[in-house]
């Protein structure tokens, strides 16, 4: 097996993703992300047993750092940034989604694929519920927990975005802008609470 001396397993998956975007999921190959790295074949077995390994490491690393950057927002642009950030990856092409939802399907053969997706989802959901911890000092409907509304976030967005790959024509613009105005008000009806 090829010595993992010439490239990283970040610089791998860098590569990996600008092959799957130049590329689409259908012709996404080990070999084509060895072509992108300039390295053999044998050096991407190095750092991924397989290809769904790599396609997990993708979905990782661009989860991890859609999060990083919107947690670097000040408190009042968190909600709108994710948000933005969600719209950004919700199309009938978007291939993090196309990505994910293969693998989520893959999943249900593979119990330790579904266990890494399941983390994908845990994190995401943790990753919403700190974020709206440092909007919302409290959940906005008492019975609710700031962990629900996390969970129902991510629910949220996986949903449009199920529907965005499923209809050309679904109105991304308008169902964020609303999707914005529906914890707009809920934030508000938390401020108002404590006027």
């Amino acid at each position: 097996m090829a010595k993992p001396n010439v490239i990283s397993k970040d610089a791998l998956i860098k590569c990996a993703k600008e092959s799957l975007a130049n590329n689409g999921i259908n012709k996404f190959t080990l070999k084509s992300v060895a072509e992108v790295a300039g390295v053999t074949q044998g050096t991407i077995y190095y750092h991924f047993r397989t290809k769904e390994q790599l396609l997990l490491a993708i979905v990782q690393d661009i989860s991890k750092n859609s999060w990083a950057d919107i947690s670097q927002k000040s408190n009042q642009y968190i909600i709108s940034e994710a948000i933005a950030s969600a719209k950004n990856r919700c199309s009938y092409d978007s291939y993090f989604h196309k990505l994910f939802s293969t693998l989520l399907v893959s999943s249900f053969n593979n119990e330790e694929m579904r266990m890494q997706l399941g983390e994908i989802v845990l994190n995401e959901n943790n990753a919403l519920t700190q974020n709206l911890s440092k909007f919302w000092p409290k959940s906005p409907i008492d019975g609710v927990s700031l962990e629900t509304w996390g969970v129902l976030l991510t629910a949220i967005v996986d949903g449009l975005a199920l529907q965005a790959l499923l209809q050309k024509d679904f109105p991304v613009e308008k169902t964020y802008k609303e999707v914005e105005q529906l914890f707009n008000s809920l934030s508000n009806l938390l401020y108002e609470e404590n006027q």
